[in-house]
């Protein structure tokens, strides 16, 4: 129960929670048309890594890389927004105008695999800890 949508199109009861996961505020939406219940900006990628993908397809795959490998440092977050995907319908908001090369798609893809493998969701402290001999 989780998906993706532009910022500029229309809010729908159908969308649940709408997060917003963009480091910048979508130009020209006011809060009250943008309706989002919460900004995650934190999941968004790095300044330097956004100005230096610039939405360029052909950086697309080593973009996704380097994003995910930024999202490590945010399992809680992630966390929670499988869980909360897991229970509910949840929409991630994103103002991009390329649909299929931005940060919103890679973030997607990464919430769903938490929510399909539970040994994903574990935080690595706590795997590591498991694994140690004793």
């Amino acid at each position: 129960m989780l998906r993706l949508k532009r910022a500029y199109e229309p809010v729908e009861a159908s969308d649940g929670r709408r997060v917003l996961v963009d480091r910048l505020w979508p130009r020209g939406l006011s809060k009250r048309r943008l309706a989002i219940d919460e900004w995650m900006k934190e999941l968004s990628p790095s300044s330097e890594l956004r100005r230096w993908f610039r939405h360029d397809p052909k950086k697309w795959i080593e973009f996704r890389r380097r994003y995910k490998r930024e999202l490590r440092q945010h399992t809680e977050l992630l966390e929670q927004l499988a869980r909360l995907a897991s229970r509910r319908r949840v929409t991630l908001v994103f103002g991009a105008r390329d649909e299929e090369h931005n940060d919103a798609v890679v973030l997607l893809d990464v919430i769903r695999r938490r929510m399909e493998h539970p040994a994903l969701r574990r935080s690595p402290r706590r795997s590591a800890r498991k694994s140690r001999p004793q």
